[in-house]
């Protein structure tokens, strides 16, 4: 048996940057054996040979989440290898805005399968392995309650992941699983210190978000000690989805 069959067991999807980045580092500091999932594979390898040398735990397996033959890959290595998980956080997702004239077919099933499709196969197949008492994450967005023009796939996406969840939340209830949501606002991934002072300050909490926020949410929502938590949606915006505007 492997040391780490022996661990706390997360898979994080979308792990190589941004949010995912942020909740796989949290969990290897945590303590958790964290299953690094990505397409991009020398941005995951990257994060891998970093967390080993923290002396953190990881594996990184590259694979598209938009392919339930890759997904059922993974949970086939799973398996062989006697994993019991405690978390699945379905982060991976991908964002392209386009006039509404001008959305393909092709646009719509690429956001649909890697935003929507992942985070149901990632649960349909993982529940199984996920022992009494463990969570699922799924990240949404605000924009699922919001919209600008073009964002129309997208948007549609994260709506489909809060319904998804409170669904989910419902049918994995008899195997003692909780299904959450969060939902980010502005999250900004890279060169915070080049955001102006007008975008800190039209958030209630002054400031704009980061990745650590997101992170923190989860790890708050994964813990067992707070399993009255089921089916909801968390949003971190600093405010903005409850802040009324108008121009005077």
């Amino acid at each position: 048996m492997m040391k780490h069959n022996m661990e706390k067991q997360v898979i994080v999807t979308g792990a190589a940057r941004g949010i995912g980045k942020a909740i796989a580092e949290q969990f290897a500091v945590k303590g958790f054996h964290v299953w690094l999932i990505d397409i991009l594979e020398k941005e995951g390898l990257h994060l891998e040979k970093d967390l080993k040398t923290r002396g953190l735990s990881c594996t990184h397996v590259t694979i598209d989440v938009s392919k339930l033959e890759d997904i059922q890959s993974l949970f086939h290595k799973i398996e062989l290898e006697n994993i019991t998980l405690d978390v699945i956080i379905n982060n991976a997702g991908v964002s392209s805005f386009h006039p509404l004239d001008e959305i393909t077919i092709e646009d719509w099933d690429m956001i649909m399968n890697t935003n929507v499709r992942s985070a149901f196969l990632f649960s349909k197949l993982g529940a199984r392995f996920l022992k009494k008492g463990s969570s699922i994450i799924n990240i949404a967005s605000t924009r699922a309650n919001m919209s600008e023009p073009g964002s129309e796939a997208y948007a549609a996406s994260k709506g489909a992941i809060v319904s998804l969840t409170h669904a989910l939340a419902a049918s994995l209830s008899d195997m003692e699983i909780r299904v959450n949501a969060i939902s980010p606002g502005w999250i900004q991934n890279d060169k915070y210190q080049q955001l102006r002072t007008i975008d800190h300050e039209q958030h209630w909490s002054k400031r704009v978000g980061k990745p650590e926020d997101i992170a923190r949410a989860c790890f708050f929502l994964s813990s067992p000690d707070n399993d009255f938590i089921t089916g909801e949606n968390l949003v971190i915006d600093g405010g903005m989805t409850r802040k009324m505007i108008y121009n005077h």
